[in-house]
């Protein structure tokens, strides 16, 4: 894979950072591709993984959705405030493509938010994201 696939907005991944040398993986709600080897990942300001980023720029963002498998392995570059999060911009290195022809991902997390003040602000921190990229 030489660049970054389209996938369904609202796709969670997993953001995967070091921190005291140790793997550190989070579920994120706010992952957009931002250019064929760029994406962005929104975060919550007090998240450990904002302050893993900030000590050590390595992450991993897995993406899993209807068809589509893969890791995006890169740096963090740059972090902006956007709505009520910190966008996260993610130079891609090298992307794993876990597709294989034994299997098939038919559909990924589904997920929704269930309080209604939650849904302004990830629409909002979601516009905010889409602007940057």
């Amino acid at each position: 894979m030489d660049e970054l696939p389209d996938w369904p907005e609202g796709t969670p991944a997993v953001l995967s950072t070091l921190g005291n040398g140790a793997p550190h993986a989070i579920p994120v709600s706010l992952a957009l591709k931002a250019g064929p080897r760029e994406l962005v990942v929104g975060l919550a300001p007090h998240r450990r993984s904002l302050e893993n980023l900030r000590a050590d720029p390595s992450c991993a963002v897995t993406v899993l959705a209807g068809g589509l498998a893969f890791t995006a392995h890169g740096r963090a570059v740059a972090f902006e405030e956007a709505a009520a999060v910190i966008a996260v911009r993610v130079d891609v290195e090298r992307i794993a493509d876990h597709d294989h022809p034994t299997f098939a991902i038919d559909h990924g997390v589904r997920w929704r938010w269930t309080d209604p003040k939650a849904v302004e602000r990830d629409a909002a921190a979601r516009a905010a994201l889409r602007d940057l990229g």
